[in-house]
């Protein structure tokens, strides 16, 4: 007879895991489909998995996704995940005129929701997607500083991207991700998240070109985050945005108030704001144009979450990927929902994976934290009045290095799966997709734009399934001849 501290056997494990493996096969899930090896704390057939304490040694074992650690550790944890997130949730909605603390509030709600809906096996945080920020300007012919005063026409399309992705998810789901990945393979995914960047481009040097003044400081910014990106290290670069921003806005304060150079910072909105209170909520109107030119980004948010999900799985080696559909309505659901709130549009992070690879915590618990402490931080209109004293020439400064950071994103994707661009249909395929985006190449569809980024992506997915139907009908005929 065993003592309580031996590990069971072999047989006994298989036996233990049967009822489980049972249940996951009911619920339509092929355990020997997953790629990872069966765990039946976290494949237990049930909606959420088996939660247990975690019992290692934080210096050299990994925290599990279905384990816990102390209320202690676990704020801490949490709070360091709403500061990875931070930097890049405030910018997006400041470079498409909503507001910030509202943004920061939904994507609290919305970190929470997705754990619920995914059952806590996803560690992943929900904040604001760069994908809307071309066609949101698009559509509200939105200026670059200031309140979007088309932001309900904006809104109504978010939601209306927000149902597509949700129904992307029923859909994986029922049939899987396997459609999904011949859809949007390396080339086409590479491709679409490098014109989110260079579309972008050419309204972000507008904006940070008024006057020289408000030019070298969005020089002086681009300086200050690049310099905390190369030459920090741990978490101070993971929060190279936060920090590169408060490092210019005291040089822009002390150049401005003090110096008395350019246009001074306005503190009065600050001191005249409460500590605590609901922000404006906003009401979505639905115009078909707005939605036909904002609804595809469904497509680039599940290309962009799809490399995020298979990094999440290498990391922790768990099986997250029947779980996949879960993820994508969640994402969808919670999209719809900010966005009727008046929100902005919400994804997966790289930020908060980047964390995770550092810290090697995965627990999903440590999620439900960061989405607390940031509905506290979105509950304050005092937060929300410091945010928008942000100078427009400092978010122009950041604006450079994110949408450049976007675009060398795609080419990452190409380089790290291996894409052959010895083959004319992956150079065809590349080289349109890139340019029509880049370029702002816009088809219409009766009365509809469907704008640069719709447009260059519709044109890769097409494109991809021609010229992989034509190379399958090559390979087949090949392997028959031999």
């Amino acid at each position: 007879m065993s003592s309580p501290t031996e590990h069971p056997s072999s047989s006994q494990k298989s036996a233990q895991d049967k009822p489980a493996q049972n249940a996951l096969e009911a619920a339509g899930i092929d355990p020997a489909a997953m790629g990872q090896p069966f765990h039946s704390d976290f494949d237990n057939g049930r909606w959420f998995p088996t939660w247990r304490p975690y019992k290692g040694d934080l210096d050299r074992d990994p925290v599990g996704i279905n384990e816990y650690l102390p209320p202690s550790k676990s704020v801490l944890l949490g709070v360091q995940h709403t500061f990875a997130m931070f930097g890049a949730t405030v910018l997006a909605p400041l470079l498409m005129g909503f507001d910030p603390n509202l943004a920061i509030l939904m994507s609290g709600i919305c970190t929470v929701m997705f754990f619920m809906i995914t059952g806590g096996r996803m560690p992943s945080y929900l904040g604001s997607s760069f994908a809307f920020i071309g066609p949101v300007i698009a559509v509200t012919a939105y200026a670059g500083a200031g309140f979007n005063d088309n932001l309900s026409v904006a809104l109504g399309g978010i939601m209306a991207c927000g149902i597509v992705y949700a129904l992307i998810g029923l859909l994986v789901m029922k049939t899987g991700t396997g459609w999904i990945e011949r859809l949007m393979p390396p080339i086409v995914t590479g491709a679409i998240v490098m014109i989110i960047g260079l579309n972008l481009a050419p309204v972000t040097i507008q904006g940070v070109s008024a006057n020289q003044f408000d030019a070298w400081m969005a020089t002086l910014t681009v300086l200050l985050i690049s310099g905390v990106a190369v030459f920090t290290r741990g978490m101070l670069r993971r929060l190279l945005l936060l920090v590169g921003l408060i490092l210019s806005y005291v040089a822009y304060f002390v150049m401005t108030n003090v110096l008395g150079f350019g246009t001074a910072i306005d503190f009065s909105g600050v001191a005249a704001a409460s500590w605590f209170g609901l922000p404006t909520i906003h009401t979505p109107s639905f115009e078909m144009s707005a939605i036909i030119l904002i609804a595809p980004v469904a497509f680039i948010l599940v290309a962009e979450n799809l490399g995020h999900f298979k990094a999440v799985e290498g990391m922790t080696k768990a099986r997250v990927t029947p779980y996949m559909g879960r993820a994508f309505f969640a994402d969808g659901l919670a999209t719809t929902f900010s966005a009727g709130f008046g929100g902005t549009g919400v994804t997966t992070y790289a930020e908060n994976i980047g964390v995770m690879a550092v810290t090697k915590v995965y627990s999903t618990t440590i999620f439900v934290v960061a989405g607390l402490v940031a509905i506290l931080l979105g509950l304050s209109p005092k937060f929300g009045a410091i945010i928008q004293t942000i100078p427009a020439a400092l978010l122009g400064g950041a604006s450079i290095v994110v949408f450049g950071l976007i675009a060398i994103a795609g080419a990452k994707i190409w380089i790290d799966n291996h894409i052959d661009f010895s083959k004319n249909s992956n150079l065809i395929i590349a080289a349109i997709t890139v340019i029509m985006g880049t370029g702002n190449f816009s088809l219409h569809l009766g009365g509809f734009d469907l704008g640069g980024i719709g447009t260059a992506t519709l044109a890769a997915i097409v494109l991809n399934a021609l010229f992989n139907k034509g190379s399958d009908k090559t390979a087949d005929t090949s392997a028959a001849a031999k």
